[in-house]
């Protein structure tokens, strides 16, 4: 089977690294993968090339680029794929304009989260382009419920989870809060993520000074880089948190770093289904996440983690230092977690359901023509 996965980039996100672990994962037996991104590729392209796996760049400069969709056209007829499977919505769009109002392949969408940042004219060309779509595949319940409520047909949507592997040797905790310049028995808080309003940074900002209030020595990283990085720097200055917070930038250890850590925060108004979140619990790392439907997939609240109602600073703040200050319950907490991870949300597993969406699509398999 000739497979076409379409992306925007292959930058270091979630729904980027759910791709490669797709393309990778799949038997070279039953599958010719080749991937495509519209704009650049990005450090995971590293992966696909150690895999022997074709990447081409569209190069694509505008929002509405025409150059970049006749490129997308000749490589989809050159390539003729079996299946054409699109990730995001650019790549989504774009997918679909160069296969035509009757394409002759099966195409499958995939949305990753929950889109309350979309345009009026965004969610208007999706609900064009729902005729010239197979199937959607939304990686929770909250995003199929989310385009569902939007008029995408349901008989037409499959979730599949995100998938995660277990770190097989866990980084040296003692070495890399050396290499950090953290004590060893100071407790530390993670977030890894974009620095974006979605993620509510401030908040986490705030139930850090107030933790810190109560707890003193303690240490909040956070690993990303984001639009709002300046203005959240800013903040902590004038919170007098530039000792006890680092902003770290984007960082290709996060293994190293939940090693490191000893709770993970996630404060977000909405998520598709968070790859951080998962991190985390594959390393045993006890998790307080927003009480938002697609967290609510991931922690089970007082089994895995706790679940804090969005906003609320001092029900961060609080359970955070119930977390970090009785041993037994970080422990009971991440163990349960990483179990919850390697049962549910295997790579493999993953892997697997899209195999078996392939074949249910293709049914009614059609050659594919630009």
């Amino acid at each position: 089977m000739r497979l076409l996965l379409l992306v925007p980039t292959l930058d270091p996100s979630g729904a980027e690294k759910q791709l490669v672990l797709l393309a990778r994962g799949l038997p070279r037996s039953a599958y010719t993968v080749h991937v495509c991104c519209l704009t650049r590729g990005g450090p995971y392209k590293r992966l696909l090339d150690e895999a022997n796996i074709p990447c081409t760049v569209l190069h694509k400069r505008f929002k509405f680029d025409p150059l970049a969709l006749a490129r997308l056209k000749g490589l989809i007829s050159d390539f003729e794929p079996d299946l054409l499977h699109t990730w995001l919505f650019a790549a989504n769009a774009y997918g679909r304009l160069a296969c035509g109002p009757a394409p002759r392949c099966p195409i499958i969408v995939s949305e990753r989260c929950v889109d309350v940042w979309k345009a009026g004219w965004q969610h208007w060309l999706d609900r064009r382009l729902v005729q010239r779509t197979t199937a959607m595949v939304a990686n929770s319940q909250a995003v199929a419920s989310f385009y569902r409520e939007r008029g995408f047909p349901a008989g037409r949507i499959t979730v599949i989870p995100n998938g995660i592997d277990l770190p097989p040797n866990p980084p040296d905790r003692d070495r890399v809060r050396r290499d950090l310049g953290i004590p060893a028995d100071v407790p530390v808080v993670l977030f890894t993520g974009r620095l974006a309003r979605q993620k509510r940074i401030d908040d986490l900002l705030w139930s850090f000074e107030l933790l810190r209030a109560v707890r003193g020595q303690v240490v909040f990283l956070i690993a990303g880089d984001g639009p709002e990085r300046t203005r959240l720097q800013q903040f902590a200055t004038r919170l007098s948190l530039d000792n006890h917070v680092r902003f770290l930038g984007t960082r290709v250890d996060v293994p190293d770093l939940l090693a490191a850590s000893d709770l993970f925060w996630l404060a977000s108004d909405y998520e598709g289904m968070s790859n951080s979140v998962m991190e985390a619990m594959a390393a045993g790392l006890p998790v307080i996440a927003s009480d938002i439907p697609a967290n609510r997939e991931l922690v089970v609240s007082g089994e895995t983690g706790f679940l804090v109602p969005v906003g609320d600073r001092a029900g961060f703040a609080q359970l955070a230092e119930r977390v970090l200050f009785d041993r037994d319950l970080a422990v009971t907490l991440g163990l349960a977690g990483r179990e919850r991870m390697a049962t549910e949300f295997s790579v493999e597993a993953m892997v697997r359901e899209h195999q078996a969406l392939y074949e249910r699509v293709l049914a009614a398999r059609r050659p594919c023509a630009a």
